[in-house]
């Protein structure tokens, strides 16, 4: 391709922070370009199996990482696609934390106060529900049970469902082929559409450069349909201004790369990575325990064998976020449903001498599959991930057809984070080996390393240039013009599922994003209302921008 596309403002990545962009200044008037590395499918194409080549793998970027791997979203739609859809708010605790430099993290404008109007806008698009206990799964059962006979507390999560449309077929986690997950595909995405956005599929960036102008052009690459190892043509698009939100692992290998056009970047890009505080433990449960201890039973007279093939979490414990706890103490503990794949091969097997995750005591144990129960942690980390050089393309060196790839992000994690993830590990022993309930067996983080589907704050928002590569209107620092809006904005871990907050900070950039387009000559409006029409989120929202 030789000639260079036009458009007012490029979007990269359709995720939250992409597609709330997105709508928002295509409904203001502005003309919208979105470029997505990853395919486009919706429900006739979402698969329930685990072939190579299904969506299961298509939809999917895991990079693997030195000492943590990656698990994202990669189609249009991004990680809201393949999410569980557990959207709760961030604890207002978060907002004040210090992390390891001493000071607070997040910019002063930004409290759990001055967020909650635009968590209102999100709820009101998504939208936003509370689960009761008639929507908790086996597994979320058993887990508020355990907790309540340890003496500790459980609540249904809110979440993005249309619980009208969901059959619970249990294949969450690849799609929805029934369009019950309220995924960005059926709210601010084809609101975006109908404003007369563009949205390019199989279309990578590589890196921006600027224009005599004074505005950018991206270079972007053909990604192959079946094989996203193979690159076709490539092209570029002008913009006047563009909004980075390609996710936490590629967006700043993206202005890494950019670094030799551009000039110097912002020290804090590739900096401060957070993986959320992510934790995995694997109980192995006592079916007759289960009906002992507990007195649960069921019409077939078992006590529990979840089915394990992908409803989402629905039950979580969050008696450890006390704002008035120490830092790196306080975390979430959620019931989830993890992959047979990973999961079966990286859970250990007890009463080994050292990590074991493979050999006959395992395949004991995964006889006993339906009677696991994952409990994930989500805690306060240190921000210890720093991103190496950039591979030549992409956000990393793909090995597989699809799916895998291998790239620069390496993480050492502190003491801090250690021990956090020693006091959660310790918590859900307590709770659920009370009365010999169950057998808990940690992941092997100590051996292969940490894993987040949460990464965060590799350009992360903030007050104080060393350790931000944003200001707090989600601007790069030394680059006006260039704005990001996805989970690599947040600060650091949240201790709950980060989605709502990247969308709601996404929501809350905005208007400072079409300030700027207006300076650079765009003619756009702020003021668009929820992608279904209604108000009321608007309206909460407008005196906030009136006094910005």
């Amino acid at each position: 391709m030789s000639s260079t596309e036009r458009t007012d403002v490029l979007v990269v990545g359709s995720g939250f922070g992409g597609a709330i962009a997105a709508y928002h200044l295509a409904a203001g008037g502005a003309s919208v370009t979105v470029l997505e590395r990853g395919p486009w499918l919706e429900g006739a194409d979402f698969e329930q199996d685990y072939k190579l080549g299904s969506s299961y793998t298509r939809a999917f970027d895991f990079v693997v990482g030195d000492g943590m791997s990656v698990l994202g979203g990669n189609c249009v739609g991004g990680g809201s696609v393949v999410y569980f859809a557990a959207m709760p708010r961030a604890p207002r605790f978060v907002f004040d934390r210090q992390g390891s430099i001493g000071r607070r993290m997040w910019p002063a404008a930004i409290s759990r106060d001055t967020l909650d109007p635009w968590y209102d806008r999100v709820a009101e698009a998504m939208p936003v529900t509370r689960q009761d206990w008639n929507d908790v799964t086996y597994a979320g059962g058993l887990w508020a049970a355990a907790c309540h006979h340890a003496g500790r507390t459980a609540n249904p999560l809110p979440v993005a469902i249309d619980g009208d449309k969901c059959v619970n077929c249990n294949w969450m986690m690849a799609g929805c082929r029934f369009d019950a997950k309220r995924s960005l595909l059926f709210n601010y995405l084809p609101a975006a559409l109908a404003h007369g956005a563009e949205i390019r599929p199989l279309h990578e960036v590589q890196y921006l450069s600027r224009t005599d102008d004074g505005g950018f052009r991206a270079h972007y690459t053909l990604i192959d349909a079946e094989d996203y190892r193979v690159h076709g043509e490539s092209g570029t698009i002008d913009a006047k201004l563009v909004v980075l939100a390609a996710g936490a692992g590629a967006t700043p290998v993206i202005l890494q790369r950019s670094e030799a056009a551009l000039g110097a970047m912002p020290r804090a890009v590739g900096r401060y990575f957070s993986g959320n505080g992510e934790r995995l433990n694997t109980a192995v449960l006592d079916e007759a325990k289960v009906a002992e201890v507990l007195g649960l039973t069921r019409p077939d007279g078992t006590a529990y064998e979840a089915n394990h093939i992908g409803r989402g979490p629905t039950a979580a414990s969050w008696d450890r976020l006390d704002g008035s706890l120490p830092e790196f103490s306080r975390y979430s503990l959620e019931q989830l449903y993890f992959p047979p794949g990973l999961g079966t091969i990286l859970a250990q097997t007890a009463g080994a001498d050292g990590p074991v995750w493979f050999g006959p005591e395992k395949r004991k144990m995964l006889e006993r599959w339906r009677s696991w129960l994952t409990i994930f942690t989500m805690s306060e980390d240190d921000n210890e991930g720093v991103f190496g050089p950039p591979p030549a393309t992409g956000n990393a060196h793909r090995i597989s057809q699809q799916m895998l790839g291998r790239g620069s992000l390496r993480y050492v994690p502190t003491e801090n984070t250690l021990r956090g993830w020693a006091s959660s590990d310790a918590e859900v022993k307590e709770i659920l080996e009370k009365d010999g309930l169950a057998t808990v067996l940690p992941w092997t983080n100590d051996v292969v390393g940490a894993y987040t589907v949460h990464p965060l704050a590799s350009c992360r928002i903030g007050d104080d240039p060393a350790t931000s590569a944003l200001d707090d209107r989600h601007e790069l620092r030394g680059h006006p013009g260039i704005f990001v809006t996805d989970g690599s904005a947040v600060p650091g871990a949240l201790t709950v599922n980060p989605a709502m907050t990247i969308a709601a900070l996404a929501e809350r950039a905005v208007p400072g994003i079409v300030r700027a387009a207006r300076e650079r000559g765009v003619e756009v409006d702020y003021g668009a209302p929820a992608p279904d029409g209604s108000t009321a989120g608007r309206r909460g929202v407008l005196p906030v921008v009136s006094a910005r």
